[in-house]
């Protein structure tokens, strides 16, 4: 007692279909940020902080940096332990 399913041969594509993976503009060079600013409700501190790391991920085109840029980033905003 053997049942057999039949598998798809052929996939439909809908006409309603649109890739929106092609691109139809040239790129502006500027890279999108997918998160608004969230340093509205930090203190100053924190806030010169945040932008001093901003500022550093975008000089060096980086999205996220390691604890060692981080502390980089600490010491030219002048702290020390």
């Amino acid at each position: 007692m053997s049942t057999a399913i039949e598998a798809p041969t052929a996939i439909e594509v809908s006409a309603e279909f649109v890739d929106r993976r092609s691109r139809t503009s040239s790129s502006t060079g500027l890279e999108r940020r997918q998160f608004g600013n969230s340093h509205a409700r930090l203190s100053d501190e924190a806030r010169e902080l945040a932008e001093a790391i901003d500022a550093y991920k975008y000089q060096h085109h980086r999205r996220y940096i390691t604890f060692e840029e981080m502390h980089q980033v600490i010491l030219s905003l002048g702290y020390h332990k």
